[in-house]
């Protein structure tokens, strides 16, 4: 639905205004502002986007502003992003073996299933040579992430209901979406507006705009392909200085997102895959050891919810129903 967004110490913001703007975060034992930590640590771990930064003391020097987003960063997402869509095109027209874990080896996609029919979601993280692409990808961070989860007496339709219900996101997806809004929709074709807001020693709000069509393949078959068209940091979120942060002053927590579902109904239910692009700002050199874990731990969790939040959103919708 909405992919991948950061709980970050904001340094100069987050925005994003054009095409290719996903959904985890991972957990800090740290304190939040008695770290000691040396100097200049904390002012590179201030540089990193996408990363967890801790609160520095007002005497603290400001740190350099970072540099601008460069157009040969977008020019590799968008290569990447193709070579997805093309596979993700190439698998939807065999019409077989839709789910990620009916790749696995046989003994490992037996234990997928169970672990799925027991209410598990399955997470894989994609190589970075998905697509038969190379990943180099100046100055920015792609991320790769596929997820699918069971739900039990679901149909289709249950589930398309809640992707398509634009206008109560915020509540399904609470307390990561805050505002939701349906814009517009030409019958299969929907223009959304979501608000995000994720807390990690920080808080950081995202207004976002999502383009996103539905396709019914079968009776049993139904995929989507959604892109955030616009991505912006909200600065003082709900007062009167409320404003979107220009993406020249951004921090480059998220540049790009592209996700795609695929729902699959079967075993009595329907198998709900979701798989997420996104890309954020590179890791200064020599921290990748410290902050690497936990930008990947960032994405997988917020799929992990999403996935778990359509669930949810569905059952709720049918114990209503029964009532």
């Amino acid at each position: 639905m909405f992919g991948v967004l950061f709980r970050v110490k904001e340094m100069n913001g987050l925005s994003t205004n054009r095409r290719f703007a996903s959904k985890p975060t991972g957990a800090f034992r740290g304190r939040q502002c008695q770290l000691r930590l040396p100097a200049l640590l904390v002012l590179a771990m201030l540089a990193v986007s996408a990363s967890l930064v801790c609160a520095v003391s007002t005497s603290a020097a400001p740190p350099s502003p970072l540099p601008a987003f460069k157009p040969a960063t977008q020019r590799a997402f968008d290569a990447y992003v193709l070579a997805v869509d093309q596979r993700n095109n190439a698998e939807l027209q065999r019409g077989a073996g839709l789910l990620w874990i009916d790749a696995l080896p046989d003994a490992e996609r037996k234990r997928a299933y169970a672990a799925l029919a027991s209410g598990q979601v399955q997470i894989k993280q994609r190589g970075r040579s998905d697509g038969g692409i190379q990943m180099d990808c100046p100055d920015g961070m792609i991320h790769h992430w596929v997820g699918v989860v069971f739900l039990p007496g679901a149909k289709l339709d249950d589930v398309l209901a809640i992707l398509q219900d634009y206008d109560h996101h915020s509540a399904y997806y609470a307390p990561d979406v805050v505002r939701s809004r349906l814009d517009w929709r030409d019958g299969d074709h929907f223009h959304a507006f979501l608000r995000f807001r994720r807390s990690k020693v920080i808080t950081v709000v995202l207004n976002t705009e999502h383009d996103v069509r539905y396709f019914r393949d079968s009776p049993v078959l139904a995929h989507s392909r959604s892109s955030a068209t616009h991505i912006a940091e909200v600065e003082n979120p709900g007062k009167a200085g409320e404003r979107e942060k220009p993406r020249d002053s951004d921090g480059g927590f998220l540049w790009g997102m592209e996700t795609w579902w695929r729902l699959e109904e079967k075993d009595g239910g329907v198998y709900v895959q979701s798989e997420i692009v996104s890309l954020t700002r590179d890791i200064p050199a020599g921290l990748g050891w410290m902050i690497a874990p936990f930008v990947n731990a960032v994405p997988r969790e917020s799929l992990s919810f999403t996935l778990e939040a359509t669930r949810s959103a569905v059952e709720s919708r049918a114990r209503r129903a029964a009532r």
